[in-house]
């Protein structure tokens, strides 16, 4: 579980998790920023058709609020498995990318997200940390296990966060989507209940546990919120379709 730390307008949910002391993490939840209906309040997102100003401000105050050590990597994400080193590259909006990796002191891993699972990963001695975007297509296509592999350490050597993603019992999918997990994983078939409607209620956080472990990632912790469900906290994509974006963040120091 964590613990929602309020500041007097932003307010971030932290990680509670055994990373060192030079290794931050955070989660932005939706309120205290400035956005209007239906992007109200705290969106970070540059993409969904809210004025640029507000968004400017919204990650003026997380950067304040956090003592970011620089701009977070704002990337483009694309649904896709493509990793981006911060050590070799910047992000900038011509990079499409689902994860961020980095091993330097000040930069900041970021993703964005409103149902998709935000997964955090850092090495326990604190030498390498790494932000994925994690829906379904990504993690069908293999985002994790690209992170892991980027981050080119023993994966029993990583710490793993899950933040808040949208909950099986409000994720409907199709039979496509099942299938596609199953085609790489049979025994992925625990994550989907059949419901009334010949579809199924997918447990994205689940299907993200399995992935870590299979990999050999044992160190787990988080999964348990449900951003359709908790519409005070979170922004929710498929429950509103218009809507802002949260930010999972994370840092290193020396």
């Amino acid at each position: 579980m964590s613990t929602a730390a309020e500041s007097e307008r932003v307010q971030i949910l932290t990680p509670a998790w055994p990373v060192p002391p030079n290794v931050h993490a955070a989660f932005t939840l939706r309120s205290g920023g400035v956005s209007t209906a239906p992007f109200a309040s705290l969106n970070v997102g540059a993409h969904v058709g809210d004025q640029a100003a507000a968004v400017a401000e919204n990650r003026g105050r997380v950067r304040t609020q956090l003592q970011l050590p620089e701009e977070p990597a704002w990337m483009e994400q694309v649904h896709g498995v493509q990793v981006l080193d911060l050590d070799v590259r910047r992000a900038d909006a011509d990079i499409a990318a689902d994860a961020a990796i980095t091993r330097r002191a000040g930069r900041v891993c970021a993703v964005q997200v409103a149902d998709c699972l935000p997964v955090l990963l850092a090495v326990q001695d604190g030498s390498a940390v790494a932000a994925a975007h994690a829906g379904w297509r990504g993690l069908v296509e293999g985002v994790l296990e690209g992170t892991v592999k980027g981050l080119a350490v023993e994966p029993r050597r990583l710490l793993a966060w899950l933040g808040p993603g949208i909950g099986a019992a409000h994720f409907e999918v199709g039979d496509e989507v099942r299938s596609a997990f199953l085609a790489r994983d049979a025994g992925a078939a625990s994550e989907f209940a059949s419901n009334d409607r010949g579809r199924w209620q997918c447990d994205l956080a689940g299907l993200a546990r399995r992935r870590l472990t299979t990999l050999g990632v044992s160190a787990i912790f988080g999964g348990d919120w449900c951003t359709y469900a908790d519409t005070g906290r979170f922004f929710s994509y498929r429950r509103d379709r218009r809507c802002g974006r949260m930010a999972a963040l994370i840092w290193r120091e020396e």
